[in-house]
């Protein structure tokens, strides 16, 4: 028997694409579409290559990929952190992108409101953000959906191979990771090696050089313990901050 989640990621595969409007504020074309397949439908997140804007320090063409590449980490980790992202390669709509489930949720709650309860979920996201690289943590990019869990989008600047994090959130700064997240970090760190599952599942979105960074932050964050404290000799926070 399928599980919801395959169901999910057979629909985003396979799914006929209807555009439904288009997300103005980002600084790349995303695109809100209703994927509909085997008598399945659901709202997605559309992000073509080709309506990538340029960037200096990340190759063109490329953040669709690390949308990817992040889902496939988070599912490595077993946080289900976020949502379940495909790379369509045909060239319905725009081309091929990015497809992700869009997290129905209230887009005026978010990290700058959350409650405590919320910000109990924190430590996971910050240790995935230092593991990533993150370049554009935004207090928006962290969603509640309707059940409660705790959903994480837009990792379009993740996984450069120089240190580039820029987080809103460095509520934990200095203290020691959870034993239980370290411990799902050293379970990651096999699976990053050259014949890693996950270092072979990220091969088609990454480059080489990416993975091997990858494996480098996850062995230096297991090895120092403790969160990162924000670096003094570069911008920490990314902008607009929500």
């Amino acid at each position: 028997m399928e599980t919801d989640l395959n169901k999910v990621l057979k629909t985003l595969r396979e799914g006929y694409l209807h555009l439904e409007g288009q997300f103005v504020y980002g600084s790349n074309t995303t695109f809100m579409v209703t994927v509909h397949a085997n008598g399945e439908e659901m709202k997605a997140v559309y992000k073509p290559l080709r309506g990538e804007r340029p960037l200096w320090d990340f190759p063109n063409q490329t953040l669709s990929q690390r949308e990817v590449a992040a889902y496939l980490v988070s599912q490595a980790l077993s946080w289900d952190l976020v949502p379940p992202t495909i790379f369509r390669t045909d060239e319905g709509l725009m081309g091929p992108g990015s497809l992700q489930q869009f997290i129905e949720h209230d887009p005026d709650y978010h990290y700058f409101n959350f409650s405590e309860a919320d910000k109990n979920q924190l430590p996971a996201v910050m240790l995935f953000d230092h593991l990533v690289n993150n370049a554009d943590r935004k207090s928006g990019h962290l969603l509640i959906g309707q059940d409660g869990h705790l959903w994480l989008i837009d990792h379009g600047l993740c996984f450069h191979v120089e240190d580039k994090l820029r987080t809103v959130i460095w509520d934990h700064a200095g203290e020691p990771i959870p034993e239980g997240l370290l411990g799902d970090l050293a379970r990651l760190l096999p699976q990053l090696g050259p014949e890693g599952t996950l270092a072979k599942a990220l091969s088609p979105y990454l480059l080489p050089e990416e993975i091997h960074a990858l494996r480098e932050r996850a062995q230096w964050l297991l090895e120092i313990g403790i969160y990162p404290i924000p670096p003094e000799d570069r911008r920490a926070y990314p902008w607009p901050l929500v």
